[in-house]
């Protein structure tokens, strides 16, 4: 249950599209001085050297954010996620792929907060490690971030980011997802939560989008990015999506822009491909 390390996949296609929004979301957040809260339920390590072991054997960025730095094309809509990544590597060379919490650092004024859950040891060791600095902006917790989430909400400053990003590992983690959403709408309304969800041929995986938008927000927000056809045995993830409650009435405009480019950039032999639906009030 705690064999995941997203230093594996640290700067794959997945990686590409969760955080390009990521920060998207929190630029919105941004245009006014109130401050805000960031919630990741699963932090994961922090920031990853994309020249470790861990990152080399599976070489996963290469496909991802190795096929879009240091572009003179990108669309203008990236520029802020690709300047997020050029604080971990000033030099112009690419070593460093910063995890969710991160590229959330980046966003951060002074009178915002992260609060950070990661339960794996190892991680969760080293996310303590990269925000010991920050101790007064960012807390770190080494516990279950589903059951986590339902102590902060509603946050004290009424505006909120969650992430929910499980490894999805075991089946339960699909149920989990939906029932901590509920429960987070239910206690907080007003929130934005974004969820990731890997695009494979299990059940559960193609049921889940569907279940959320069975929760009945007035707001939402669907993207999904494919990179690859589905393998003939149904094995592997081929894509990845988005499923956003309340999300900025600004970002389909700019995943519109931004989307067509993406999948034809990302997508193996031309098999690129995304979808988006949204309904915002």
């Amino acid at each position: 249950m705690l064999s995941y390390r997203h230093a594996f996949h640290a700067g794959n296609h997945a990686d590409v599209l969760k955080h390009f929004v990521l920060v998207e979301l929190l630029r919105y957040f941004n245009r006014k001085d109130k401050p805000w809260w960031y919630i990741d339920t699963h932090a994961g390590a922090g920031c990853y050297a994309l020249e470790s072991e861990q990152a080399g054997k599976t070489a996963e960025f290469a496909g991802g954010i190795g096929r879009l730095w240091q572009r003179d094309d990108l669309p203008a809509q990236m520029r802020p996620y690709l300047d997020a990544l050029a604080q971990f590597n000033p030099h112009g060379r690419l070593t460093f792929y910063p995890g969710s919490p991160a590229i959330a650092m980046t966003q951060l004024r002074e009178q915002d907060r992260m609060r950070l859950f990661e339960l794996h040891p190892a991680d969760a060791a080293l996310l303590a490690q990269t925000f010991a600095h920050d101790g007064d902006r960012v807390v770190v917790r080494k516990a279950d971030g589903f059951a986590g989430l339902r102590g902060l909400l509603p946050p004290p400053t009424r505006r909120v980011v969650v992430l929910i990003d499980p490894p999805y590992e075991v089946k339960d983690d699909y149920r989990r997802v939906v029932d901590t959403v509920a429960d987070a709408v239910k206690r907080f309304p007003g929130g934005t939560y974004a969820v990731w969800y890997p695009m494979l041929a299990r059940a559960e995986a193609r049921q889940l989008p569907e279940r959320l938008a069975g929760l009945g927000a007035d707001s939402w927000l669907d993207v999904r990015l494919a990179v690859s056809k589905p393998s003939r045995d149904g094995f592997g993830m081929f894509g990845s999506g988005l499923y956003i409650i309340n999300p900025p009435w600004v970002l389909p405009e700019t995943l519109e822009a931004v989307m067509p480019w993406l999948a034809r950039n990302l997508g193996e032999e031309g098999s690129g491909a995304f979808d988006l639906e949204h309904h915002i009030e």
